[in-house]
């Protein structure tokens, strides 16, 4: 799946992939790829835009600890 992604042959997916491709639960996912405005809905099927949340979370930058 990681090798779809990369070679950008798979723009969309669905929630529990993309949980699993950002190392994250289920629920937490499905919040960020709601705030990043990725959602689609086709046919009852709900698709995330990898492209968006990838943006989104870039966006916020490296934080120092």
């Amino acid at each position: 799946m990681e090798e779809l992604i990369k070679s950008k042959k798979k723009k969309y997916v669905r929630y529990a992939e993309g949980a699993e491709l950002f190392s994250m639960g289920l629920h937490s996912f499905q919040t960020l790829a709601k705030d990043a405005g990725a959602v689609r809905k086709v046919k009852g099927c709900v698709l995330v835009n990898l492209e968006k949340v990838e943006q989104f979370v870039e966006s916020f930058g490296e934080e120092e600890f």
